[in-house]
């Protein structure tokens, strides 16, 4: 107001010229979000590069690719420095181009004061509070665009962050969702189809009814569907079309959470959480008493190893760990099934990594604990399921063969041939 009423002319040009600093700075802005967005990203892709190298450097040295590997890294590297120096170079213009702009208009406040000053219109003391207004009035400006350099790189570095808050959340569980503490086992699977991707169909028209207590095995080529089959019946994935029943009730009016306890899970790929042994193997039951643990270690051919380590069951483990064999890592994920007491099972390859004297005593205590309870087996070795009750021989998505061990042989069709292959050498 003191400006507007002692000069008109001198305020506009401060309030019209000051603005254009903005103009200035969202100009450059644009220019370097680009470049910090591209730097994150060859940031990413360095960092999951080192992580993958070093996960597989045994492999890398095997394959003698260590040069390779140094020259794919100094590539990123080179990139990631170049595009580091260009963000930091165009985005430290922000501030100095602001304070330009500024400095015009300080220019411009002296430059038509001076000349009001000798005409008459303006007083020297008027002049200097001009001036000084105008410098206060740019302050918050320069301030202002020392802030926006480091507000775009937090932009960039946060896109990938937002974009993975914008992915599509799994379904909502319905409000009236039960939760059994218990399932008898009666599963229907009526006439399911689902795929990952809608243009690649994977499973089509599926029906399947397993009786309580009864061992289903599946069986055929890799990428079938038979892992997919699996996570639709932990309801890791909701089914595109049909339905999936447990016990007479459609699995979406379950909780995830009653599904998940009513099965016991061993899969392929071992994981053991950072902390004792102890603590990973009693994961599914962590009231069990020291003697039933022992017991169920026991069982699993896991006590007699786990007494010779340093401190036993309070050894510490991690995923990662290397004091452990795979073999040894399945045993101890395999204890944790046995001591959890689920009311169905899924095996996953569960035998895989272990050698196949220790694989039959694991069996036979497999068999007892399968004992009454629905299980479901997904295994290359034929050999472990030729005691199943239903044996699913699954071919693109669909089950081309079903029956008992028995029954699939004299049929001479895909399993006759899938086992004659691993037990005589025949080709399929």
């Amino acid at each position: 107001c003191f400006m507007l009423s002692v000069n008109v002319a001198i305020t506009i040009v401060v309030v019209v010229v000051t603005p254009v600093s903005f103009l200035v700075a969202g100009f450059i802005s644009k220019s370097t979000y680009k470049m910090f967005r591209k730097q994150s990203e060859i940031r990413g892709e360095q960092t999951g590069f080192i992580n993958e190298m070093i996960e597989g450097a045994r492999v890398v040295k095997a394959y003698n690719q260590k040069e390779n590997t140094m020259k794919k890294f100094d590539k990123l590297n080179d990139e990631l420095t170049e595009t580091s120096l260009k963000a930091i170079f165009f985005s430290s213009l922000t501030n100095p181009a602001t304070r330009f702009v500024n400095s015009l208009v300080y220019t411009s406040v002296g430059v038509v004061g001076a000349f009001s000053a000798i005409n008459g219109r303006l007083s020297v003391g008027q002049l200097s509070a001009f001036l000084s207004y105008s410098s206060q009035y740019t302050k918050p400006f320069n301030e202002i665009s020392g802030v926006i350099t480091e507000l775009q790189s937090a932009i960039a570095c946060a896109a990938k962050v937002f974009d993975l808050i914008e992915e599509p959340g799994q379904v909502k569980e319905a409000e009236d969702a039960l939760s059994p503490e218990k399932f008898d086992g009666n599963v229907s699977i009526n006439d399911i189809s689902f795929s990952y991707v809608p243009e690649q169909k994977l499973i089509e028209n599926f029906k399947l009814d397993v009786k309580p207590g009864q061992k289903v095995a599946i069986v055929g080529p890799t990428g079938c569907g038979k892992t997919t089959l699996i996570n639709l019946l932990m309801r890791f994935y909701d089914v595109n079309k049909g339905s999936i029943l447990l016990d007479g009730t459609d699995l979406r009016k379950l909780t995830r959470s009653s599904i998940h306890e009513g099965y016991g899970m061993v899969l392929q790929e071992t994981w053991l959480k950072t902390g004792t042994i102890r603590e990973n193997i009693t994961m599914g039951n962590p009231d069990i008493s020291e003697e039933e643990m022992i017991r169920e270690a026991k069982i699993c051919h896991i006590h007699s190893f786990i007494k010779r380590l340093p401190k036993g069951y309070d050894t510490e483990v991690s995923e990662n760990s290397e004091d452990f064999s795979q073999g040894q890592k399945q045993l101890l994920c395999i204890a944790r099934v046995m001591m959890s007491k689920p009311s169905m099972l899924i095996l996953d390859e569960a035998t895989s990594s272990i050698d196949t004297r220790t694989e039959l005593k694991i069996q036979e205590a497999f068999n007892a604990l399968m004992e009454g309870r629905t299980s479901f087996i997904v295994a290359h070795r034929l050999s472990t399921i030729r005691e199943a009750d239903i044996i699913l021989v699954m071919k693109d998505g669909n089950i081309i063969e079903q029956g008992n061990h028995d029954e699939l042989m004299k049929q001479k069709g895909f399993y006759h041939d899938l086992y004659q292959s691993q037990f005589l050498g025949k080709a399929i």
